[in-house]
């Protein structure tokens, strides 16, 4: 399934709550609402979790789902240790999905906003 999830850096709650509820009165109106959003609260915990390394790894594996980190860290010829913290880190950011069939990164296209 090909999504795509809008990154917000900075911003405010209000900016936040707003999009909440842009979504829910589309949504009331009838209108199909189908929108992923995440937000880091500043552009540093934003530039710490999207490493260039780490954009590598979900360029890999929304192209080539993997069984296992070890899967992983083998295909990208790097160390399993750095891609399993890697993969952690972005699965907790919620960019990289778990499941049974192993690792997969859905999102056709990220886009960010950086408030300024």
């Amino acid at each position: 399934m090909s999504k795509n999830i809008d990154v917000h850096v900075g911003g405010s709650f209000d900016d936040a709550a707003k999009r909440f509820i842009d979504a829910w009165q589309r949504a009331e109106a009838g209108q199909p609402v189908s929108e992923e959003h995440l937000t880091f609260v500043d552009w540093e915990v934003f530039a710490r979790t999207m490493t260039a390394k780490r954009l590598e790894l979900l360029r890999h594996l929304r192209s080539n789902p993997q069984a296992s980190i070890a899967a992983l860290a083998k295909s990208l010829n790097r160390d399993y240790r750095r891609v399993h913290d890697d993969v952690d880190i972005l699965s907790r950011a919620g960019l990289i999905e778990r499941d049974a069939d192993g690792l997969h990164a859905d999102y056709a296209e990220i886009r960010t906003v950086i408030a300024l």
